[in-house]
């Protein structure tokens, strides 16, 4: 079985969605850290996706079709 990747604004509402569960203090303490684990993987993976796109950004094509660093 393939797993799907998640697009960014998927694994974001999924972070969001842990956060409230955990700020509401309503879960079991196994069930707290099994949901902060996974928030913690979402956030990391989240975090790479913006720096990725963050240094797209960055770059702007010359006349000669070569990139170059904006500051």
């Amino acid at each position: 079985m393939s797993k799907q990747t998640k697009t960014f604004e998927e694994n974001l509402a999924e972070l969001e969605g842990i956060v409230t569960k955990l700020e509401r203090g309503d879960v079991a303490l196994e069930e707290a850290l099994a949901e902060f684990q996974k928030g913690m993987v979402l956030s990391k993976d989240l975090q790479k996706t913006l720096a990725e796109a963050e240094k797209t950004l960055v770059k702007v094509m010359q006349a000669d079709g070569s990139e170059a660093e904006m500051d």
